[in-house]
């Protein structure tokens, strides 16, 4: 299925998963606006059919603002990918406040933000996908992230209700829900467990590695097969579902 023409907007598409599933768009046809806090980082890895765009998902200013300018200069957005996230663990007996309101203001308020101005351009075309990049987190209890988890789960609960909302309408909604992928968040989770733990950094990874069940870290391209699963053809009765990405049951 070619979309040529069609308008992707996707947040923390500077690195990892985002800008993976960028290029993917972009390979299929569509132009892919990427956003992200630094401009710099996003416009090191803009291509053609890219526009780089600093936004904060934690502003809702910011996101209303910069999402209309988006859609003012590549026309309506008709696939949205709220990737953007925090990933950071905490026992919960050391989780203040402030952490837990920066964890939720990025990875589920900024999904809301980011999800609820796309709609506003996505409603006036017959074609859309919202594509949330949550968890396995988000299905299951992780130990040592209570909050990290409970933003996930919440943002899968966000899109099963969307799903419900807009039934019978030509956009669907559904969530990623990888397990431990290789991108730089494993990379700095690497030393920060290291040191929470008392453990080599070696010994850290490893631990993540083997949470996968076939013992290895998904690759942001596996990610980004399923992402283009979803926009492709024959796509539209996958609907409110979270889509587990993770080298088997877990």
């Amino acid at each position: 299925m070619t979309l040529q023409e069609k308008h992707a907007l996707i947040t923390g598409g500077g690195t990892g998963i985002g800008l993976a599933i960028a290029q993917m768009l972009v390979a299929r046809g569509a132009h892919v606006t990427i956003t992200g806090r630094r401009q710099e980082v996003l416009d090191e890895v803009a291509t053609d059919g890219m526009t780089p765009l600093a936004m904060d998902v934690q502003n809702e200013a910011d996101v209303i603002a910069k999402i209309a300018a988006a859609v003012e200069a590549h026309g309506p957005i008709q696939i949205c990918v709220p990737n953007a996230g925090l990933a950071t663990g905490k026992a919960a007996h050391k989780t203040d406040m402030t952490f837990w309101r920066d964890m939720m203001a990025t990875n589920l308020d900024g999904a809301f933000l980011t999800i609820r101005e796309s709609l506003k351009s996505m409603q006036t075309t017959d074609w859309g996908r919202v594509i949330a990049v949550s968890s396995m987190a988000g299905l299951k209890g992780l130990p040592g992230a209570a909050c990290y988890s409970a933003s996930k789960h919440g943002m899968i609960g966000l899109i099963r209700s969307l799903s419900e909302e807009y039934m019978g309408k030509p956009y669907t909604f559904n969530s990623l829900c990888p397990g431990y992928v290789d991108t730089p968040i494993v990379t700095r989770n690497t030393k920060s467990i290291s040191e929470r733990a008392g453990i080599s950094e070696e010994d850290a990874r490893n631990m993540m590695v083997k949470a996968n069940r076939h013992k290895r870290l998904i690759t942001v391209d596996e990610v980004s097969a399923a992402a283009a699963w979803l926009v492709g053809e024959g796509s539209g009765s996958i609907n409110g579902q979270s889509i587990e990405i993770a080298g088997g049951m877990m």
